[in-house]
């Protein structure tokens, strides 16, 4: 088997790779991460997925390389990762009583022959109707200002939800590890 590389510093996405029981280690890519003119959300993370892996690709022959990206949607707009309080409380605000879509883009490419699968896995969540209070509790005790639309699904953000939806739960945290299996098996991965 190739060596496994996760092209992540993402602790979240560390964590869910884990629990496969394989070896690989991580390496972060330098890319921009801009979002392109008239580019959907889907083909956003697909892209981003995809050149967080290739980057690596030369520094990493002979490696299976993961990339993945999130983002999440409200209505038509996608909401990134917020950095501060202020952001955070106003995208829960808005999200509070609807649904938000989480967009996974996942890529394995297999440096040494080139061959690069990528996907996207959506999952929905359904918002309870929030108050100022509650998302500012949620957000002093949680944090989570270092993903994508404010919810730290495994900790406390699940608290802010009504219901979910989707194939995959991990891919909420940012890497769908049913999808990511399905990926390894094509290029020859036993898994424990």
């Amino acid at each position: 088997m190739l060596p496994l590389l996760l092209a992540s510093s993402s602790t979240y996405r560390r964590e869910l790779l884990s629990r496969l029981r394989l070896p690989f280690v991580c390496s972060s890519p330098d890319i921009d991460e801009s979002h392109r003119p008239d580019e959907s959300a889907i083909e956003l993370v697909k892209r981003l997925a995809e050149q967080k892996a290739r980057a690596l690709a030369d520094s990493h022959p002979a490696h299976l390389i993961i990339g993945s990206d999130q983002v999440a949607v409200l209505g038509e707009r996608i909401i990134g990762k917020p950095h501060t309080f202020e952001n955070a409380r106003e995208q829960l605000m808005a999200a509070s009583g609807a649904s938000v879509t989480f967009l996974t883009g996942l890529a394995l490419l297999n440096s040494q022959t080139g061959h690069c699968q990528v996907d996207c896995v959506p999952f929905t969540v359904h918002m309870r109707v929030l108050d100022h209070a509650r998302v500012e509790r949620y957000l002093h005790a949680e944090q989570p200002y270092d993903c994508a639309g404010s919810f730290k699904a495994e900790g406390l953000g699940v608290s802010l939800f009504q219901s979910t939806e989707g194939p995959d739960a991990t891919s909420l945290i940012g890497l769908p590890l049913i999808r990511l299996i399905d990926m390894l098996l094509a290029e020859g991965v036993e898994l424990p």
